[in-house]
């Protein structure tokens, strides 16, 4: 009687252990162009791709606080927030210099005679979208095309959502296939994998700078005076702040406070990627990107990559980006970093 006990306690222990695993769920709405991806029924980002932003992206992405770590603007106006470089909207990849095309700073700001210099990542379908306990699974097709419509690479995505206790984790895998002659992609500043932050996770500063109220009004203040940028960058090598801008690591951590909430964005290069580990275009004002391609500027011109597609041929990148709420140690990270590798 005693052993049947003990196994009944046992077998009500290990399902109540994998009832309280969180569950991904995604929600696709179509009619709003977005596809909505909850952990335990609450958000944590949407994978969304209207019109006017010129690329799907993931916005917004919220900590397991629920606390927002993505720039509101130009999607929404949030008091405080800045208004500079309305092309930086979430988390998102694309790059400068395809084909002479740059897809990174197209906006609805560019004029119209300008357009052609210019290219769009237009979303193609939600291949799968595949709900699980602790991971789900989306896959995407995009292509990447001129402001003739002329199609220049087929764009296959698998984002992988999981959770690590109340760590979230993204994980990206495009492979860019090129479709109508050889893609020349030129070593280029703007690039490639990237999220813009909130306020409170950009470096503090000193000089003016354009702020919006809760009604769009922009405003120039005393940077210095606002007293919400509050963030830190710490790379793989160790070095800090500003500083981290045009050098090469494995990972980089950004982190500081949104709300009283401690929080850290990291985001992981993968060794499978050309240019590994990458040069980190990582700045004060909030856009943190790891610039996978992109070697010539940040080397002072002692370095150059110009990476090319044959037509049918394709190439692979893979990133994570991790958002803990906390203040992960070296040796979280690079535990995380390591098991990352193996993908």
């Amino acid at each position: 009687m005693k052993k049947l006990f003990l196994l009944v306690t046992l077998f009500v222990f290990i399902v109540s252990g994998m009832s309280a695993q969180p569950k991904i769920q995604f929600v696709e709405k179509p009619a709003e162009k977005k596809v909505d991806v909850l952990i335990d029924n609450e958000l944590f980002t949407s994978y969304i791709y209207p019109d006017n932003i010129k690329k799907p992206v993931l916005w917004p992405v919220v900590t397991a606080e629920g606390n927002e770590i993505t720039r509101q603007f130009p999607l929404k106006n949030k008091q405080g927030e800045r208004v500079d470089h309305p092309h930086h909207v979430g988390i998102w990849l694309n790059y400068g210099d395809v084909n002479g095309l740059d897809f990174w700073n197209n906006s609805e700001a560019i004029p119209a005679e300008r357009a052609d210099s210019y290219g769009t990542i237009y979303h193609n379908k939600v291949v799968s979208a595949k709900s699980g306990n602790k991971n789900g699974i989306l896959k995407t097709t995009a292509e990447w095309k001129n402001n003739a419509g002329e199609k220049l690479l087929d764009d296959n995505t698998e984002f992988s959502f999981s959770t690590e206790g109340k760590t979230r984790i993204i994980d990206r895998e495009t492979t860019l296939k090129a479709v109508n002659g050889k893609v020349e992609i030129n070593d280029n500043k703007e690039g490639m994998f990237a999220i813009r932050v909130t306020r409170d996770l950009e470096l503090p500063s000193t000089g003016k700078v354009k702020l919006v109220d809760s009604h769009g009004v922009v405003t120039e203040v005393e940077a210095s005076d606002d007293d919400i940028a509050n963030g830190n960058y710490l790379s793989s090598e160790g070095i800090e702040g500003g500083d981290v801008w045009a050098t090469r690591a494995k990972w980089m951590k950004l982190y500081g406070e949104v709300n009283g909430e401690k929080v850290a964005v990291v985001i992981f290069d993968h060794p499978d990627n050309p240019g590994y580990p990458t040069y980190w275009h990582a700045r004060g004002y909030g856009l943190f990107a790891a610039n996978t391609l992109g070697q010539k500027i940040f080397s002072e011109g002692k370095e150059e990559m110009n990476f090319s597609i044959d037509e049918g041929k394709t190439a692979t990148f893979k990133y994570r980006l991790a958002v803990f709420s906390g203040d992960p140690s070296v040796a979280e990270i690079n535990k995380m970093a390591k098991d990352f590798e193996k993908k």
